[in-house]
């Protein structure tokens, strides 16, 4: 009887650790820990973040890191170049719960002519389409590099907490009519977004393309003043 007891005991402290270990999602502790403040350069512009290296790895690369598919479409801005976006929802990775959504990087002419097969055109805001691709180019599409990822965190970040883990930005852009301050990081090529009305957007690309992000923050202020 006193074995019996024994056992049960044994069994449910097995369980109940076996549950502990668990993260959210129902997965095992990663191993390798894939967190948004572990960037690494590569001393010639490059850098690897989340186990994906930008400008190399591609989209099938984060979908086994991520495991998820996530939803893939092209979108065009008018006077534009096509562009293809994926979005992953409400991902766990090592413990962190966010949305990622990839840039991806392809040859101009063959965009175009994933844009001229899709499907259901519809329009996003005045100035973008969004294209459905097609069955037969998502294979292709999903050997395309990533050259920038959006990470938005589930949770609200504090500065506190984001100057700790990063420190303090060489940079700071602010868009007037938002109130979103961007930091930025040139050395790890980051851009971080604070948003004191909703949720973080942290941006990664190679720190030899920083300066194209900045210029496109800083385009992108102009156009809202210009709008308002």
């Amino acid at each position: 009887m006193e074995k019996k007891i024994f056992l049960w005991v044994l069994s449910l402290t097995l369980v109940a650790l076996a549950l502990a270990l668990i993260l959210p999602g129902g997965r095992a502790p990663d191993p390798n820990p894939k967190l948004p403040w572990d960037i690494k350069v590569d001393g010639a512009g490059g850098s690897e973040v989340f186990g994906l290296k930008l400008g190399s790895s591609t989209l099938q690369e984060a979908r086994d890191i991520l495991r998820d598919q996530g939803k893939v479409s092209l979108f065009v801005t008018k006077g534009g170049k096509p562009e293809i976006e994926a979005y992953f929802e409400r991902i766990f990775l090592s413990g962190l719960k966010a949305d990622f959504v990839l840039v991806l990087e392809g040859d101009e002419e063959i965009l175009q002519q994933i844009h001229d097969r899709g499907s259901r055109i519809s329009r996003t805001t005045e100035i973008t389409r969004k294209v459905e691709i097609a069955t037969e180019d998502q294979l292709l599409v999903a050997t395309f590099p990533i050259k920038l990822i959006n990470y938005i965190p589930q949770a609200n970040l504090e500065a506190e907490l984001l100057s700790s883990r990063f420190g303090e930005p060489l940079q700071r852009i602010p868009e007037a009519e938002t109130g979103v301050v961007h930091w930025i990081y040139p050395d790890i090529g980051l851009s971080i977004g604070l948003n004191p009305e909703g949720k973080e957007i942290f941006q990664y690309v190679p720190p030899k393309e920083i300066d194209a992000l900045i210029d496109r923050l800083n385009e992108a202020e102009k156009e809202e003043r210009v709008v308002n």
